[in-house]
């Protein structure tokens, strides 16, 4: 069963206490949230993470993130736990430092919340490539992103699972002919 429509305004008022204070203005609220009696600390998880994609700050990331988390759809390249995140924020705030990251669709299933996220902003800074430095010229970048989350008992992500439309991306960012 659906939550109502009035769930998001109710959760948003529960998260505000569970969070600090700072924090909890800064979270993006999904525009959509299904899922009967979408556990709190589950949503707020999810929450810190899409906060942490946008604004690049690792204290969200160490916040949203189990100190054993997993990246089961780990990129070549990039390392396992904390690390990888933290790492490929760097580089894509570098290359987009206007990111913008809205939560689209929520759907929190127990210990599991899955999301579509949408990315937004403009490639204004440098982007690594095999070939060197590509260097932005102010293009838009608008993409969407899939991801699923296993949350511990301690309200943190330590698994994930995700999809991202790079196809989109890379030709935005000019790696890839249109």
């Amino acid at each position: 069963m659906p939550v109502s429509v009035f769930a998001p305004a109710i959760l948003a008022l529960s998260l505000l206490a569970a969070a600090p204070a700072h924090a909890a203005t800064e979270l993006p609220m999904p525009a959509r949230l299904s899922g009967a009696k979408a556990d709190a600390a589950v949503v707020l998880a999810a929450r810190r993470y899409a906060a942490f994609w946008q604004s690049g700050d690792p204290a969200l990331a160490r916040l949203a993130l189990a100190d054993a988390f997993t990246d089961r759809t780990l990129p070549a390249g990039r390392p396992q736990g904390l690390a990888g995140p933290l790492q490929a924020s760097q580089v894509f705030h570098a290359a987009v430092p206007d990111l913008q990251v809205a939560i689209e669709e929520m759907l929190v299933a127990g210990d599991r919340v899955t999301l579509r996220l949408h990315f937004t902003g403009r490639f204004t800074g440098v982007f690594p490539t095999p070939q060197g430095e590509l260097r932005g010229q102010g293009q838009a970048i608008d993409f969407h992103a899939f991801d699923l989350y296993q949350v511990d008992a301690q309200g943190r992500i330590s698994d994930n699972w995700h999809l991202e439309d790079n196809l989109t991306l890379l030709r935005q960012l000019g790696v890839l002919a249109q």
